[in-house]
């Protein structure tokens, strides 16, 4: 029997992450983790496999025989840029740690703002006691775009926390007890959606999609007078510039921001120090270490006995 194929690892993660998820992962084969200073200069040919998060961009010169490329994370758009990125499938990580973190992230978003968490919080800090406008969950009506796992299981936790939930998509999804809309329909979304959820995978369609034209597009009649933009999809789908022009006329009440155009933030950025808008740093839906290593040896183990791989990019639509 031939010796089974070793499996890069690179992975921008947390190091001691890595290395304790490694701990008990592909048992039966080698691990090159290439943040080990002794990988440095060794010869990646003739390796079938790697595990990827924004990886060094020499990789796939450096093994040019890799037939399986493994995504870090939910996310693709960070190898699909990459030079020389080989004509071979290239499978994003889907689970369920993944999924339920972003639908607690979606779900925590709204929450805090629904409860006006950051007007109570500035009362706390001057000892006053006094009662803010206090809307329940079915006054506000969510809108999500990007209906992927992510998005229709986010869709449906806030749906059952009383959130009255829309879902938009390039082509429409059909998920239970939720209303849908296809690429047609965005114009009819908008002028629904109170609090805007962006999850989209970024694709030469959705870059700069949110923006300040997009967002003068968005209801006014919710209990707030103007909506809220809520993104853990993708950096570069938003237009940060538009945002703050919106957030400073008023066109936005607020916003919750995991994803920037650039990361990490630069410490200069206005979006820091404005009471009106959370910052989290890209971890949402930050991968779980070994959950991640347990899907890669489920996906080899079917592509090893000629079953199908599960979960590949369309690279031409960039999901």
């Amino acid at each position: 029997m031939p010796a089974k194929s070793p499996v890069i690892v690179d992975l921008k993660f947390i190091p001691e992450e890595v290395e304790a998820a490694l701990a008990g992962a592909f048992p039966d084969r080698e691990v090159i983790n290439l943040a080990d200073a002794a990988h440095e200069r060794r010869d990646l040919s003739g390796i079938a496999y790697a595990v990827v998060w924004k990886p060094a961009p020499d990789l796939f010169s450096r093994a040019p025989d890799l037939e399986v490329v493994f995504s870090g994370g939910a996310g693709v758009d960070h190898v699909l840029t990459l030079p020389g990125l080989p004509e071979v499938p290239l499978v994003r990580f889907v689970d369920r740690s993944l999924t339920t973190r972003m639908s607690e992230w979606v779900v925590m978003q709204c929450l805090l703002h629904l409860r006006q968490h950051r007007a109570y919080e500035a009362l706390a800090r001057k000892h006053e006691w006094r009662d803010l406008i206090q809307p329940e969950a079915a006054d506000v009506t969510v809108g999500i775009m990007g209906m992927g796992v992510l998005g229709q299981d986010a869709a449906r936790k806030l749906a059952t926390m009383g959130f009255k939930v829309i879902g938009w998509s390039r082509t429409k999804r059909d998920v239970k007890g939720i209303e849908t809309y296809d690429a047609a329909g965005l114009d009819a979304v908008l002028a629904r959606t109170d609090f805007l959820v962006g999850l989209l995978p970024l694709t030469a369609e959705t870059r700069g999609i949110f923006n300040a034209d997009l967002f003068a597009k968005l209801s006014r009649r919710g209990p707030f007078g103007a909506p809220v933009f809520i993104n853990a999809g993708r950096g570069g789908s938003q237009v940060e510039a538009g945002i703050l022009d919106c957030l400073d006329s008023g066109v936005l009440a607020a916003a919750s921001l995991d994803v920037f155009e650039e990361e990490p933030l630069s410490p200069e950025s206005r979006f820091w120090d404005m009471p009106n808008v959370y910052v989290t740093p890209h971890v949402a839906a930050a991968s779980d270490v070994k959950a991640l290593f347990a899907h890669v040896e489920h996906q080899i183990g079917r592509f090893e006995s000629g079953l199908p791989l599960e979960h590949v990019v369309d690279k031409i639509a960039g999901y």
